[in-house]
């Protein structure tokens, strides 16, 4: 017999002293908001901001353009063509880095997650006939070579080897250690801004928000291809981890924009919850959605994907759904794409580049059969998790949806009357039904 989804009357409560209780319907984690506690702001940005030194432009940190070769080679590019059209540029040699310019770089991580020794020692993992191939044209340059010597040099002082014990090594011993480079299943895809164009002060990040609508669907395309190749990184990859953190309270190691991408050898803990729940009860994502439609927690809207405040998560925010059957993100039409990149962007745009936060994808692992959907969650980072919800697994949110939703919508109406973000449908223009998760 089917076990029944918590009722849609409990997945959001507001008592008669002003608390708001919120059930998540997929996980069932729990959140209060406690009033008098979301007087706090979204922020801990300097009052003062330094200028900027322009001298460094390029240099601001390793994610920067005038400093490729402090990462490791990277797989692929986005440039943007004189007439405005993009191109996609693959396996680059060291002297061609600097010939255009990357809008969008994806590299290997540096520090990886899962290693390409966790594959190669668990699981046998050696780089195809192409990958090996590419390694060789790589190193067979002098200044290709010095780039991946000098890469793992680095990285291995970075994990406490002394200079005199790397100086021991031979170069073979060097090279063995450049394999994930090329065949490694933690990517990053970078952007190339450090700052916003025409920046005064170190206030002014380039985030996710800042891109024009074109920019961040490139960025959101180009990401969603990466996480398609992962998967065929060997045949024991069960879920590629999408995810962006903004900003160091966000755990990003630099304030320059990228998102990450990471292979792992099973289903994450979210995914196998979510997939039981599915089975139990077919009608949840309809239930989550007539919450958000009935409460009016709806802030955009366009043909294709819809734009909701989340509830019952640990950290307030919004999140992304595109709308129609469900589809992997790869299995999804340039249109589709498009429109849930816009949303995400508008989002991203009405939380502001200020404010730390996670960006985290969900799909559908590729040999899951229960019909899971891809939705894009964004999580302000406003509180940090301590003893109370250690303890009890109540979880405190300082915003309740209704807040967040309040003091996003005015500025998705303002940036849209601007021009800024791509034309969609705001607040009360939103309409929804679980039809549209269907056709």
């Amino acid at each position: 017999m089917a076990t029944p989804h918590p009722s849609t009357d409990s997945a959001i409560q507001r008592l008669p002293d002003g608390t708001v209780k919120q059930r998540n319907l997929l996980t069932g984690t729990e959140v209060w908001t406690v009033p008098g506690r979301g007087n706090r702001p979204l922020s801990t940005a300097s009052s003062k901001p330094d200028p900027i030194d322009h001298s460094s432009d390029g240099h601001h940190c390793a994610f920067c353009s005038e400093r490729y070769l402090e990462t490791p080679p990277e797989k692929s590019r986005r440039i943007r063509l004189d007439d405005g059209t993009w191109q996609e540029l693959a396996g680059l040699p060291a002297e061609e880095l600097a010939t255009t310019t990357a809008e969008f770089r994806r590299i290997p991580n540096l520090f990886e997650i899962v290693s390409y020794n966790y594959w190669h020692m668990n699981y046998g993992h050696v780089p195809s006939e192409e990958q090996h191939r590419r390694m060789a044209q790589y190193l067979a340059s002098s200044r290709g070579y010095d780039h991946v010597m000098q890469v793992v040099g680095a990285r291995m002082k970075a994990t406490g080897m002394s200079d005199e014990d790397l100086a021991l090594l031979t170069d073979s011993d060097l090279l063995r250690q450049a394999n994930g480079f090329f065949s490694g299943g933690h990517d990053l895809i970078i952007g190339r801004r450090h700052y916003i164009d025409g920046a005064d002060d170190t206030s002014q990040l380039a985030s996710s928000g800042t891109l024009t609508p074109e920019e961040h669907y490139q960025y959101t395309d180009f990401t969603i291809r990466a996480m398609q190749d992962l998967y065929h990184l060997n045949s024991n990859v069960r879920y590629v981890a999408a995810f962006q953190n903004w900003l160091k309270p966000a755990g990003a190691s630099f304030d320059h924009l990228h998102k990450q991408l990471v292979a792992i050898d099973d289903h994450a803990v979210q995914t196998q919850a979510e997939a039981d729940r599915l089975r139990h009860d077919p009608l949840i994502y309809d239930e989550i959605l007539k919450v958000a439609a009935t409460r009016k927690l709806l802030v955009a809207q366009n043909d294709h994907a819809v734009a909701i405040v989340g509830f019952g998560h640990r950290f307030p925010g919004l999140a992304v759904w595109p709308l129609h059957a469900p589809r992997n993100p790869w299995e999804c039409d340039d249109e589709v794409i498009r429109a849930v990149s816009d949303l995400l962007h508008a989002v991203h745009a009405a939380t502001g580049a200020e404010v730390a936060c996670n960006e985290e994808w969900y799909h559908r692992p590729p040999d899951v059969d229960v019909p899971l959907r891809w939705r894009i969650l964004l999580k302000w980072r406003l509180s940090t998790v301590a003893g109370f919800e250690g303890g009890t697994r109540i979880y405190l949110n300082t915003l309740d949806p209704w807040t967040v939703a309040d003091r996003v919508i005015p500025r998705l109406l303002e940036m849209r009357d601007s021009g800024v973000i791509a034309p969609m449908r705001i607040g009360e223009e939103c309409r929804v039904s679980p039809d549209l998760l269907r056709n």
